[in-house]
C-alpha cells in the first residue's frame, strides 16, 4: 500500500514549481490531492486524481469558503501543504511598501491563513500534518530579497509555535528549508543572486523540485510520527558550510 491511500491533502502553490512537484508525488502514493492556485497552466501535466480549484491565499474569506465547500462534501482534510510564495529581488532601500507587504501577505499571511483554516478540524479529529515552505534564508542571508528573508523568518517561528501549540492534538507542523532549487521563481531571479547562492552551495548545483519533494511527503507521512516542530534543510550543505 502506497504511504498516503486513503487521505486527502491541500497543496497551495500548486500551479507550478515545488507545489506542483509535491502535489504529483502525492497523487502517484494515492493521496486524493486538492491543489490550490491563484493560476494554472493551460496544459495540466499531472495525475487525474488531482483535483484544481483557485484559491488566492492572501484572501481569508477565499479560505472560509474552501473549508465550508470541503465541509459539505465530507471531505476531511489529512495533510496540508503550504508551498504558495514569491520572492522579491534588490536590496532593502530600494524596496517599495506595495511591494514589501506584497511578499509578506503571500508568504506569511497564506501560511498562517491556511493553518487558521485547516486546524480546526485537525484538531477535532486528533490528527494531521502541516508543512510549511520556508527557506535556508529564515537562517541565514544572501545579498537582496530582504522581504522573502524576513518572510520566511516569519514563518519558520510561526511553524515551531504552532507545532508546539497542537501537538497535544497529535497535529504535526514542519518546515521545509529549500536551499537555491531550480524552479520558475529562481530563474527569474539576478544572475548576481543565484551566482552567490551557488558559490556557497557545496554541491556545486542547484537542487531538483523532486528532491524537495520527496523530503516533503516523508514529513507529511505517519513515517515521522514524531516529527513536529522542525526546520528540515534540504540545500546542498549550504547551511553547514
Amino acid at each position: 500500500m502506497a504511504r498516503f491511500t486513503g487521505k486527502t491533502a491541500l497543496v497551495t502553490g500548486a500551479g507550478s514549481g515545488l507545489g506542483a512537484e509535491v502535489a504529483k508525488l502525492l497523487a502517484l502514493e494515492e493521496a486524493k490531492v486538492i491543489a490550490l492556485d491563484i493560476k494554472f497552466p493551460d496544459t495540466p501535466d499531472e495525475p487525474s486524481s488531482i483535483t484544481r480549484r483557485q484559491l488566492d491565499v492572501t484572501i481569508p474569506e477565499q479560505w472560509d469558503e474552501l473549508v465550508t465547500s470541503l465541509t459539505n462534501d465530507g471531505v476531511e482534510v489529512d495533510i496540508l501543504i503550504n508551498a504558495a510564495g514569491v520572492l522579491d529581488n534588490g536590496n532593502l532601500h530600494e524596496l517599495e511598501l506595495d511591494s514589501w507587504r506584497h511578499i509578506l501577505a503571500v508568504d506569511v499571511d497564506g501560511v498562517m491563513l491556511g493553518m487558521r483554516a485547516i486546524i480546526p478540524q485537525m484538531k477535532a479529529r486528533g490528527r494531521g500534518a502541516i508543512v510549511n515552505f520556508s527557506s535556508i534564508l529564515a537562517d541565514v542571508s544572501l545579498i537582496g530579497s530582504p522581504a522573502y528573508h524576513a518572510a520566511k523568518g516569519a514563518v519558520t517561528n510561526l511553524t515551531r509555535n504552532a507545532a508546539v501549540t497542537y501537538a497535544p492534538d497529535n497535529v504535526r507542523v514542519n518546515a521545509i528549508h529549500p536551499g537555491i532549487i531550480a524552479t520558475p521563481m529562481v530563474a527569474n531571479q539576478p544572475k548576481k543572486f543565484i551566482g552567490e547562492a551557488l558559490g556557497r552551495t557545496p554541491m556545486g548545483r542547484m537542487g531538483t523540485t523532486r528532491e524537495i519533494a520527496t523530503v516533503v511527503l516523508f514529513i507529511a507521512s505517519d513515517d515521522a510520527s514524531f516529527m513536529t516542530g522542525s526546520a528540515v534543510a534540504v540545500d546542498g550543505g549550504f547551511t553547514a558550510h
